[in-house]
């Protein structure tokens, strides 16, 4: 299993990667610290019915990952890391579950912090934090969501103005992919600022709220990427984009919440031979993140949209960097997070 981990593409030299498991709740995670050269290591807690623990560890190792680069850019004092539970989030979560997992972090004495992600809830780090202060985006206050879904809408009017040289998304069509907390919000951004959407997901009483309040027009899962729209906006797992998806995809622009949306790191130049801008995920979706850090470090909550707003202006530098350099905006945001985190 070692070799397994050391050669897995996304390990990328984590510092540290921990199996935690208790018998009597039956909790089995895995806790990746990938770097803390700027801090400890902040990134949530995502659960989800892995269907073999070789891909739970991709995942989370993946995810890592991209937090370190994630918090780097977004100029936070922290490092990068996430965890993963396996298991049915509909129908395997006790409190007993979280708590073990506070206790695991506890072990941890602070290299790293967690939060809610997809699969868990503000309720949900209630429980762990039972157990650990290492643990932040608590009670109803506690959702980052909001804050992910406002870094992605000003994300994707500073590729609006960048790309299509327009000042505003009114009578734009968006692709939504993946209407939870992040991908609703996003849409309800977007269609008060004029956009038409285009959406799909997996939970059709989702889909119809969506038709009712927005306007949206509904396709399958598998339709959204063959639709007419401006933007695509991927809120929903990662690694969408890959070179099938690419020959579908009509849309100039790419700008959504999902993390990882390349399936690979060559997909990136694939976008820019394309003609398509792409708002590197870990640049947009950095609101989350922002809010959660700001929470956990018992920073003014009043400041905190006006650093989300910032993305605006980093991907403006992301932007304008690629065209100058001729490399994809995947290249150039990589190399931004790299010379803020690496030693």
């Amino acid at each position: 299993m070692s070799a397994f981990i050391f050669n897995e593409l996304n390990f990328d030299d984590h510092e540290q990667v921990v199996f935690v498991s208790e018998a009597k709740s039956g909790l089995k995670g895995i806790i990746a610290v990938h770097n803390t050269n700027l801090g400890p290591a902040m990134g949530g807690c995502r659960m989800w019915n892995y269907a073999s623990e070789a891909l739970a560890v991709n995942d989370v190792l993946r995810l890592s990952r991209g937090m370190t680069y994630k918090n780097a850019v977004a100029g936070l004092p922290i490092g990068g890391g996430k965890s993963v539970i396996i298991g049915n989030p509909k129908t395997d979560k006790t409190p007993a579950l979280f708590e073990a997992l506070g206790e695991a972090l506890e072990r941890l004495g602070g290299r790293y912090i967690t939060a809610e992600d997809i699969g868990t809830s503000p309720e949900d780090m209630a429980h762990v934090a039972t157990k650990t202060r290492y643990v932040a985006g608590l009670g109803a206050s506690g959702d980052p969501s909001p804050y992910t879904a406002l870094g992605c809408f000003v994300g994707a009017q500073a590729a609006v103005k960048h790309h299509l040289k327009r000042d505003t998304m009114d009578g734009l069509t968006v692709a939504v992919q993946g209407l939870g907390h992040v991908g609703y919000d996003y849409a309800r951004r977007l269609h008060g600022a004029g956009a038409k959407l285009i959406v799909t997901d997996i939970d059709q009483a989702t889909l119809e709220r969506a038709r009712e309040e927005f306007g949206a027009e509904i396709v399958s899962v598998d339709a959204i990427y063959d639709v007419q729209a401006d933007i695509y906006a991927p809120c929903a797992l990662g690694a969408t984009l890959n070179p099938g998806t690419l020959a579908r995809l009509k849309a100039k622009i790419v700008a959504g919440g999902a993390n990882n949306q390349l399936a690979t790191a060559e997909v990136g130049e694939l976008l820019r031979q394309k003609g398509v801008l792409y708002a590197p995920d870990f640049v947009i979706n950095a609101g989350g993140i922002i809010k959660v850090c700001y929470e956990y470090l018992n920073k003014p909550e009043a400041d905190v949209e006006a650093h989300v707003r910032e993305i605006s202006d980093t991907l403006a530098e992301v932007f304008a960097r690629a065209d100058q350099e001729g490399q994809p905006t995947s290249v150039v945001a990589d190399e931004i997070a790299e010379a803020r985190f690496k030693r």
